[in-house]
């Protein structure tokens, strides 16, 4: 028996996108969950965005998320005991205008979990800073530069493409 209420973040995670991936729905983590898990835990997120990779009808989505005792609320899934919440943010998976060409994988006892690579959850968090100035975001997308092997020149020329080379560079200053 599976004991959900005791699963960690990836854990649950890992599960839930092992369990869409069985009925072919790709889900990718993405958001505050990924830089949990990139920063080390410098940052806690209880909402665990999988991106519905290539749009799969909801109800599939909803569908085994039942299956697996979860139950809707507004646009988030809820099982009772666990402090985590799951959404099921849209495709296409990008970053600011960019499509995601990499996907990561973390294998746990529950399953393998699919998401972003440690550059593109800084491009993910850099989007955010750059487009509507989010602070917090900013932090996040350092925080996961210093605990990580990252493509720097990637991350300057996807800048370069968002016309956001300036707060590329407040960026690069703060990870020196």
């Amino acid at each position: 028996m599976i004991d959900i209420k005791s699963m960690s973040m990836p854990e649950l995670a890992s599960y839930i996108c092992t369990k869409l991936e069985e009925k072919k729905i790709e889900v990718v983590l993405s958001g505050g969950s990924c830089v949990e898990i990139y920063s080390r835990g410098d940052y806690t997120s209880y909402d665990i965005d999988l991106i519905n990779r290539y749009n799969d009808t909801f109800y599939k989505i909803k569908a085994v998320m039942d299956e697996l005792g979860f139950k809707e609320e507004g646009k988030y899934f809820i099982y009772e005991g666990t402090p985590f919440f799951i959404e099921f943010p849209s495709g296409p998976l990008g970053v600011g205008d960019a499509p995601v060409e990499r996907i990561e994988e973390i294998a746990t006892k529950y399953g393998t979990l699919k998401l972003l690579s440690a550059t593109d959850c800084i491009k993910d968090r850099l989007a955010a800073y750059y487009h509507w100035k989010d602070e917090q975001s900013l932090s996040q997308a350092i925080w996961v530069a210093q605990k990580n092997k990252i493509d720097l020149k990637e991350i300057e020329r996807w800048s370069k493409k968002e016309k956001s080379l300036d707060k590329f560079k407040i960026f690069l200053e703060a990870i020196k």
